[in-house]
């Protein structure tokens, strides 16, 4: 072991590795992947993950890799007892412990202007070397590091490209190039529970800087996963340009890409909006959003939850309780008025 700069566990070598996440040697190169076989092999029980695609209107397809169980059992392990001992910066909110959506976007309340940047690719343009050096960082031997490092990236199966449907716009194709090319090395995995901390400690240089540009122009940052949020006083609309410009020019530096489809800005004046959640005045529900919910609970209480259940979810109750639980979050006097209308459904 090197320089511990966090409390993580002390793993000198492989078959400390081994008997920390209680797997054989041989089990180990298995789910590291060793021979390569997630790439190349057409039989999905030799792979370690399952795939899907997610398309999203105007933009690239969204690939989710999720682990199989044993791989995933490994896999908690590591954020449990690793990553989870090593902080993030505080300007990040997506998966950090005691930070939230809320918190992302009460930053950002009461401003004269929002503007917001979106990183292309977030999990995928995250390479294994770039995990590799967090482990290092961490402390840990080159061996280990390098099978920490395996055991949370994967590269996709070639198979898989061809399966992918193009986008609709012409413009995203390049975009849709480079997504293949991140999937066809190792990279972090959407869909595996470590990829998140990971994503996080690998931007903590780009949070530093992005924070340090913001404050150069007496502004805030926060960023939630790939969203990139900036809000200051009337001066900083005349610097937005600059502000988009430096931050992107930031981000190529580190590894990233911003979407510059994606960017936005919104002053006071209109709707601001960070993450969906309206900031002008104070953290809040979209009118949309409150509106289409109390049709749905009307609807459940005139003709019965079943004829609202239009996506066939399996358990529709917790659904809409996970609905109003969020409305209650940012806004608990409306959140009371929905659960009263909820209370009314006849569930049988």
């Amino acid at each position: 072991m090197g320089r511990r700069r966090w409390p993580v566990p002390e793993i000198a070598t492989l078959g400390a590795l081994g008997m920390f996440l209680g797997a054989a040697d041989g089990e180990l190169a298995w789910f590291a992947d060793a021979r390569g076989l997630e790439r190349t092999v057409r039989d999905d029980r030799l792979r370690h993950y399952r795939y899907a695609s997610m398309r999203r209107p105007g933009r690239p397809v969204r690939v989710i890799e999720r682990p199989k169980h044993r791989l995933k059992q490994i896999q908690r392990r590591i954020l449990h007892e690793i990553l989870d001992l090593i902080p993030a910066h505080e300007a990040s909110h997506g998966f950090t412990r005691g930070r939230s959506v809320h918190s992302h976007a009460r930053e950002h309340t009461a401003r004269f202007v929002v503007v917001g940047l979106d990183l292309e690719d977030f999990f995928a343009s995250i390479a294994a070397g770039r995990v590799y050096g967090i482990f290092r960082l961490a402390g840990y031997p080159e061996s280990v590091a390098h099978a920490l490092t395996a055991l949370t990236t994967n590269r996709a199966p070639a198979a898989l490209w061809g399966t992918l449907p193009r986008p609709d716009d012409p413009a995203q194709i390049g975009a849709h190039h480079r997504l293949g090319r991140r999937l066809a090395t190792p990279h972090l995995p959407q869909g595996a529970p470590t990829s998140p901390a990971l994503a996080n400690l690998a931007a903590f240089t780009l949070d530093r800087r992005l924070r340090g540009l913001a404050a150069s122009l007496d502004a805030r940052y926060t960023r939630y996963a790939d969203d990139l949020t900036f809000s200051g006083s009337a001066r900083l609309v005349a610097s937005a340009g600059t502000l988009r410009a430096a931050a992107s020019q930031i981000a190529r530096e580190e590894g990233f890409l911003v979407n510059e489809r994606k960017s936005r800005l919104a002053t006071r004046a209109g709707r601001q909006l960070v993450c969906g959640v309206v900031v002008n005045e104070r953290v809040n529900v979209t009118r949309h959003e409150i509106d289409a919910l109390r049709a749905i609970l009307h609807n459940s209480v005139a003709h019965g939850p079943r004829s609202q259940n239009r996506a066939r979810l399996p358990d529709f109750r917790a659904h809409l309780m996970g609905r109003i639980s969020w409305v209650e979050s940012l806004h608990p006097e409306r959140g009371v008025k929905l659960r009263r209308e909820f209370s009314r459904i006849d569930w049988d």
